[in-house]
């Protein structure tokens, strides 16, 4: 399949590479399907609307840089994703000016089913996790209120 992109231009993906976000993304409803696109060194990709070639997220993988990082995802997620076994849970990073301030939300992650191809941006409630923790020089297992 054959997308445009704002930062890449034309790009060739796979079925494989599609999600399905059956409420779209919070602040982007409208969007409902996605490409993960990986990056191919380090533990990064992007999340790119298949509808609007503008649109598209920097991921990370929570775990690089939080391996303590832990949730448990409510019910009506598991349904709605129709999750069963695996899963792959990323999160949003906003790279800041000055690049160790850049962040990573944990608050919010992205959690795919990869054998249903369904997506799903799932706000943790009641939770330590915030939505602005440290890219790097994360601290091993803390986490504080909020990500401050």
């Amino acid at each position: 399949m054959i997308i445009e992109t704002l930062t890449w231009g034309t790009l060739d993906i796979s079925e494989e590479q599609v999600y399905r976000f059956s409420r779209g993304i919070p602040g982007f409803e409208e969007e409902t399907e996605f490409a993960v696109i990986r990056v191919e060194e380090g533990p990064f990709s992007y999340l790119q609307s298949l509808k609007n070639h503008s649109l598209s997220f920097l991921l990370s993988d929570p775990f690089v840089f939080y391996p303590s990082y832990e949730f448990e995802l409510p019910d009506s997620d598991k349904e709605e994703l129709e999750i069963e076994d695996d899963v792959i849970v990323l999160s949003m990073v906003t790279i800041r000016e000055e690049l160790e301030q850049s962040t990573l939300n944990l608050l919010a992650p992205i959690v795919l089913n990869p054998g249903k191809h369904t997506g799903k941006q799932t706000v943790l409630h009641k939770s330590a996790y915030g939505t602005r923790h440290h890219l790097w020089n994360a601290p091993k297992g803390e986490f504080k209120k909020g990500g401050e």
